[in-house]
């Protein structure tokens, strides 16, 4: 195995002991450490089934086919997913809603973002690369979205 294929795997190892549910023990050292994100995307509001996630870990980029540019964003941003600039879009007015979540470090900071959008439009739009996981062509050309 490559060093980024051990790497990436202790790090969703890592990710995965973080959000399992289990009494609280102290740990000594942080199990995970850098800028990293869990990212989910869930098509339909938050009860449906539909559900992709990967973990974005940002030294080096990796986790998704548009890591590099999501972390260069996030850093932008102060890892505030709320504080990426809105990309000039004219998004459809229809209704499929994808619901969102992020939970990390970033900076020594707690991340935890949720929020449903109108449709994927809407959420390039306002999060950039962040939520890109997959490298379909759907992904990388928005209705809409001026690249």
């Amino acid at each position: 195995m490559t060093k980024t294929t051990l790497a990436l795997r202790g790090a969703l190892l890592a990710a995965a002991a973080l959000l399992t549910t289990t009494p609280a023990q102290a740990a000594p050292h942080p199990v995970t450490t850098g800028n990293w994100l869990y990212l989910t995307v869930t098509q339909g509001d938050t009860r449906s089934r539909e559900i992709r996630g990967a973990m974005l870990l940002c030294n080096p980029p990796l986790g998704h086919a548009r890591a590099a540019q999501a972390c260069a964003e996030l850093d932008a941003a102060r890892g505030d997913i709320g504080r990426i600039p809105r990309k000039d879009a004219f998004c459809p007015m229809i209704y499929a809603p994808v619901t969102v979540s992020a939970r990390g470090q970033w900076e020594g900071r707690h991340v935890d973002y949720g929020r449903t959008f109108s449709n994927t439009c809407d959420l390039a739009a306002r999060t950039g690369s962040v939520f890109a996981l997959a490298d379909r062509e759907s992904d990388r050309k928005v209705p809409g979205l001026r690249h």
